[in-house]
């Protein structure tokens, strides 16, 4: 068909803006291409609302600043982070090598209204990772869905959530600690979680004896209960990662309660690596390092109090 110089004028015109206006979540890999580098892994974030004090729970700081150090530090990686909980575009995971939930968990965990869409995912073989809270949700039909994805799950009335200093002395080797040292930090470290028989298929990453301190608290659904007391003394798991059966990775990991432990380069080093690990990425012998947050960053993104 003949066009006119008008119409070929106008259709290269369009070729040229066109791109401009798309949004994200509409196609993360074109996102990419528009940022001048080639995507091979697409990692989804979904952060959780507002739910602490300040400092506290500022799951949409903490996702944009991990997903930032990622694309800054690990070739090929694209993120897309949703910072209202569960994403409402339908094109959301698209393409997803790894989904990375953290935000508030229980009955209020952004993926307990959409589990069978989760496990969709999961069946592919995509990656999940989740942060603090989002490693709690209820018994039943969601706790054995992220016993199969991630390995293990903070259990009420099972699994504790004291406030304590954890000094991590040594770690195993895997992927995920390359480059990661020794370290103490003090958090909310939830500990005695609910695991898969004899830790099938799961590998323990931090691990230490909780203080006997953490369980001066009386009975209650996070507290404290006869079963934890039971292992008093005993070293507890805090972060792990589980390789399933179709080839998927999980990662789970029970700090992150505070926002100020981002700062950590070892727990941030973790963590990042740890995402592009259940992403079926490659991590470099030393780990994903990167630069130290300052304090304006820190306090970039936080919810208004």
């Amino acid at each position: 068909m003949l066009r006119t110089p008008f119409q070929c004028l106008t259709g290269l015109l369009c070729f040229l803006i066109l791109p401009q206006f798309i949004t994200p979540g509409q196609d993360s890999p074109r996102q990419g291409q528009l940022r001048g580098k080639s995507v091979s892994k697409r990692i989804v974030f979904v952060a959780g609302k507002c739910s602490h004090g300040a400092g506290q729970h500022e799951h949409k700081a903490g996702c944009l600043l991990l997903a930032k150090r990622l694309e800054e530090q690990v070739p090929g990686i694209e993120t897309e982070v949703y910072t209202d909980g569960w994403p409402t575009d339908p094109k959301a995971f698209d393409q997803a090598a790894a989904v990375v939930i953290y935000g508030d968990g229980g009955t209020g965990h952004p993926a307990i209204p959409h589990l069978e869409t989760l496990k969709k995912l999961m069946d592919k073989g995509v990656g999940l990772a989740c942060i603090h809270y989002a490693v709690e949700v209820p018994k039943g039909q969601a706790g054995n869905y992220f016993l199969d994805w991630i390995g293990g799950y903070f259990e009420t009335y099972w699994s504790v959530n004291p406030v304590w200093t954890a000094e991590y002395k040594a770690l195993p080797q895997h992927p995920i600690t390359q480059g990661v040292k020794p370290f103490t930090l003090h958090d909310e470290w939830y500990y005695h979680m609910r695991f898969r028989p004899h830790l099938e298929g799961v590998t323990p990453l931090l691990t230490t004896v909780p203080p006997a301190s953490t369980l001066d608290r009386k009975d209650g659904p996070h507290e404290n209960n006869p079963a934890v007391r039971a292992e008093k003394g005993q070293p507890q798991h805090m972060a792990w990662c589980r390789d399933r059966p179709d080839g998927g990775r999980g990662f789970g990991i029970t700090g992150g309660h505070f926002h100020r432990v981002w700062a950590d380069d070892n727990l941030r080093k973790l963590v990042l690596n740890a995402i592009v690990w259940v992403a079926q990425g490659d991590i470099p012998p030393g780990g994903i390092s990167s630069a130290t947050p300052s304090t304006q960053e820190m306090n970039e993104n936080q919810c208004p109090h």
